[in-house]
């Protein structure tokens, strides 16, 4: 048992506890990170493609405009931005056809545009209304919270076309379903974001931006840059907590500390053995903060074949299985990637089958949308995330109805000498990386008084 002593001990190496990690030590602290996996980076992993030099990303990779704190925090690193690949025809499989269209908005039937339109605009001016510190405190509060968004959907759509546009945006944001979810976080999160439109758009959206070098990169260069331990393989057990500090307990180490700051999804810390307990209010919100359900799925190709036949490489597909399609090729172009996503209902489902014959039904996918040669990839790469131990799901936690008005104010709040970071706890570009590395920024500043 090896033993530590840190102003500062933080638990979780991904973007949040990274960035808490290097602003304490800006302030002249001491620090020690404890991650239970064998690699920094949370959320972010890259993956070399087979014969090359590049990688794709198989956990977030994506940043758009407004995400601020997380391209400054690439620039300051190093770690440059390259557009997402959206030159040519997008296409949409919808009902059996297979439409090409330019822009954000496809070329199917006039009454499902319009209604799509009015249901968006009518979430844009709810969210509005919510400001993303408090959601709980919107006049409407209560109401908004105390129903689905699936409910709110068949209320507020009148064609079954916008209704599936709709569900399909949720699941590509949360990895969940619209049954799943309160309208209420549905409008925390728009509000945290700006607009819908940007939690679901490409362009000026915030798929926008890839990095060169995978995102993962960035937290391998963050974690070059701490003085302090880094310590792999060491999930935490046990927190202890009094007037004069807390005693972090992992596999083989503990660390002594003025304060922790638990850089964890919500729901993992529920697997900590707290002393003294934490408060019933807390526990009872994390027992409401599940995590999305997500399968990353992409076919690789000796080239990007589909570029030649004017296509971007995005797709919308109502069949599936994956409803969410990207051209997610190198920047040089030096093979062809397409990117698929399970999401919610589908993720939950095929994740029991056997893992090829998810391949060959994803695959097959891609083939019914770009053709017979999608159906031929020369390798295959799929992460699911409710597989991993210390993830559980992604992309990001989601509450259910009742949890934001009855339970919400405990979300951020710190207990004691534990501060709270990661993206959740954002307020803006909340689930994101963006939202993760301003957490981070925010628990260093928390922690401060307590040092």
């Amino acid at each position: 048992m090896s033993e530590h002593d840190a102003d500062v001990v933080v638990v979780g190496a991904g973007l949040a506890g990274l960035t808490a990690a290097r602003d304490i030590e800006a302030q002249g602290r001491s620090v020690v990170v404890l991650e239970a996996r064998d690699r920094v980076g949370g959320r972010t992993l890259n993956h070399p493609i087979a014969g090359t030099e590049h990688v794709v990303e198989i956990g977030g990779q994506w940043v758009g405009p407004t995400q601020d704190r997380m391209i400054a925090l690439a620039r300051e690193l190093g770690v440059t931005t390259y557009p997402t690949y959206g030159a040519g025809d997008n296409l949409v499989d919808w009902d059996g056809r297979h439409i090409r269209y330019r822009g954000s908005i496809p070329k199917i039937n006039a009454a499902v545009l319009l209604d799509v339109g009015q249901a968006q605009a009518r979430l844009e001016r709810l969210a509005k209304k919510v400001d993303p510190q408090a959601p709980w405190a919107a006049a409407k509060a209560r109401e908004w919270d105390s129903i689905t968004f699936d409910t709110w959907i068949r209320r507020n759509t009148v064609t079954k076309g916008a209704a599936t546009l709709l569900e399909i945006a949720i699941q590509a944001v949360w990895a969940a379903e619209p049954a799943d979810v309160s309208l209420l976080h549905v409008l925390f999160y728009t509000a945290s974001a700006g607009s819908f439109e940007k939690l679901i758009g490409t362009e000026g959206g915030a798929q926008q931006d890839r990095f060169h070098g995978g995102s993962q990169l960035v937290s391998l260069r963050l974690a070059e840059r701490l003085r302090g331990p880094i310590v792999l393989e060491a999930p935490v057990r046990r927190i202890e907590q009094d007037d004069a500090g807390v005693r972090v307990s992992a596999d083989g180490h503990v660390v002594s500390a003025r304060a922790v700051i638990v850089a964890l999804p919500p729901t993992l810390t529920a697997r900590i053995d707290w002393s003294p307990a934490m408060p019933a209010q807390r526990d009872q919100l994390i027992q409401r903060t599940a995590q999305g359900t997500v399968a990353k799925c992409m076919a690789v190709y000796d080239t990007p074949f589909w570029r030649a036949e004017g296509l971007s490489g995005q797709a919308l597909s109502v069949q599936g299985p994956t409803r969410v399609m990207f051209d997610n090729s190198p920047p040089d172009g030096s093979r062809g990637v397409l990117l698929g996503f399970l999401e919610g209902r589908a993720a939950r489902d095929m994740g029991e089958w056997e893992p090829e014959a998810r391949r060959r039904a994803v695959v097959d996918g891609f083939a019914r949308v770009f053709g017979p040669r999608a159906g031929q990839p020369i390798e295959y790469i799929e992460q699911r995330w409710a597989d991993e131990i210390y993830t559980r799901g992604c992309y990001g936690c989601y509450l259910p109805p009742g949890a934001w008005t009855a339970h919400g104010q405990w979300l951020r709040r710190p207990i004691g000498r534990v501060i709270w970071a990661g993206s959740e706890y954002a307020t803006v570009w909340s689930g994101y990386m963006d939202g993760a590395v301003r957490s981070g920024e925010q628990a260093a500043l928390d922690v401060a008084p307590l040092l």
